[in-house]
């Protein structure tokens, strides 16, 4: 298809530059290259087009452009991904370019970077436990293959280490054909540098594709990292047959960079300045995880997000906690009692665990001990409530019971190293010693016979 160029724009407004009279030959998404005479040729798309006009975001901004000497040449395609088995092990800048100098990928294909949606028909439902070797994810929070399972963090809280422990550590109990595609989105250089030297230490970073785009990136790199990523991973799954966990860090700063573009387009913003478009723009990302009927591969996801001041209630975590099948929250409280990793067990939830664990995936005793952990510990949060209030020296015996109960379950199940990979039966087995401290008649979420084989002294 002949390149069409076009000399001279018309208007330049923060990173988007307007294009009139581009006439037929434009389509939406398609890439472009802008250039001066003298310059550097930079990319962009086009994100919107109408009658005599064609808007143009430059990826790497627009400083230094003069309207009048400005060359647009549209290269008849949309923004595309390098797909080839050699991807395995490299490291990607945001836009998909070689970014651990060996140099450009060489063979397979290009693919739209933009994927495309799974058909729901064609979906398989997700049932296989995948392996994280942390025992409140494994035990309480399970992660299946083919879920969309996030992780709501904060600023200052060690999601970035906590991320490095599960690519490290997961893998698909049963099969060998596992990897990983991790992406950072907007990161600073000292966290892309650690997630690096993480990754190469614990000897993984020949099973994992990383995409990173960093903080001083230009911000619309971040609208094409998370899809550079999936459509790495979606080739890896359905075409090479291998088991992904997709790990991305961080979709708020992808949601900034939705909302910056969008301020600067003119939308009508929305809750919070995020544009209308929002709930539709991360299910186009998040649902692209999932098993395929007849396809040996399958994506699973595990995006990360900091909550803005902590607020679950904000439109990042909202909305995507309606899409996706649960969350993982990490606890401040937990982490200013030096527990790692502080993850708030009672508002963390998996949807699918109950598909995947139990017997032929864990273990015959794991659904009723979740269950009754969970009940144990929330009658913890009550027993510290009343004594915050009467103290604990007028507290029963039981009670009492129930609060040494909630230290030994934050400090021995909940806290573990930050190398230490747990396997399931190890997680399940510590629970049952915990449990032990507590009197049998409060656990009524286990049967007797699983208590005779599981605690002894009973």
């Amino acid at each position: 298809m002949p390149q069409s160029e076009y000399v001279g724009i018309s208007q330049v407004t923060g990173p988007f530059i307007l294009l009139e009279d581009a006439g037929s030959d434009a389509f939406f998404g398609e890439l472009v290259d802008v250039r001066v005479p003298g310059g550097v040729t930079r990319r962009g798309r086009i994100v919107s087009l109408s009658e005599g006009a064609t808007l143009v975001q430059v990826f790497s901004g627009t400083d230094g452009l003069i309207p009048n000497d400005t060359r647009v040449r549209l290269l008849g395609r949309t923004l595309q991904v390098q797909l080839a088995p050699s991807i395995i092990g490299r490291t990607f800048n945001g836009l998909g370019e070689p970014a651990d100098g060996c140099g450009p990928v060489f063979g397979g294909r290009r693919a739209d970077a933009n994927g495309m949606p799974l058909n729901p028909m064609a979906r398989q439902y997700p049932k296989d436990f995948i392996h994280t070797g942390i025992s409140s994810i494994d035990t309480l929070t399970t992660l299946i293959r083919g879920q969309k399972l996030p992780i709501f963090s904060g600023n200052g809280l060690p999601h970035n280490q906590l991320a490095v422990q599960i690519a490290t550590q997961a893998r698909l109990m049963g099969s060998e054909n596992f990897a990983v595609v991790f992406a950072g989105i907007g990161i600073k250089h000292d966290d892309a540098e650690f997630l690096m030297r993480e990754l190469s230490e614990k000897g993984r970073t020949n099973n994992v594709v990383t995409y990173l785009n960093l903080a001083d990136d230009p911000v619309i790199e971040r609208i094409a990292t998370p899809r550079m990523a999936l459509s790495a991973a979606e080739y890896m799954a359905y075409e090479l047959g291998l088991h992904v966990l997709v790990i991305i860090t961080d979709m708020t700063s992808y949601c900034e960079a939705v909302r910056e573009l969008g301020v600067a387009a003119g939308e009508v913003p929305s809750r919070k300045g995020y544009p209308a478009y929002l709930y539709s723009d991360l299910a186009s990302l998040y649902e692209r995880a999932g098993v395929v009927r007849g396809l040996n591969g399958s994506v699973t996801q595990l995006p990360i997000l900091t909550m803005p001041n902590d607020d679950i209630t904000h439109p990042i975590p909202d909305l995507t906690g309606f899409i996706t099948e649960g969350q993982i929250v990490l606890s401040r409280d937990l982490d200013g009692k030096g527990i790692y990793p502080p993850i708030d067990v009672l508002t963390s939830l998996s949807r699918l665990m109950k598909d995947g664990i139990g017997k032929g995936f864990t273990r015959d005793d794991h659904p009723n001990l979740a269950s009754q952990l969970f009940a144990s510990y929330s009658h913890v949060q009550d027993v510290r409530s009343l004594a915050g209030v009467v103290g604990e020296d007028e507290l029963s015996k039981t009670d009492k019971q129930s609060l040494a109960f909630g230290g030994l379950f934050e400090n021995k199940f909940l806290k573990q190293g930050k190398d230490e990979d747990r396997e399931i039966g190890q997680s399940l087995d510590m629970a049952w010693d915990i449990l032990s401290s507590l009197p049998k008649g409060d656990l009524t979420r286990v049967s007797l016979d699983e208590i005779k084989a599981h605690i002894k002294n009973q």
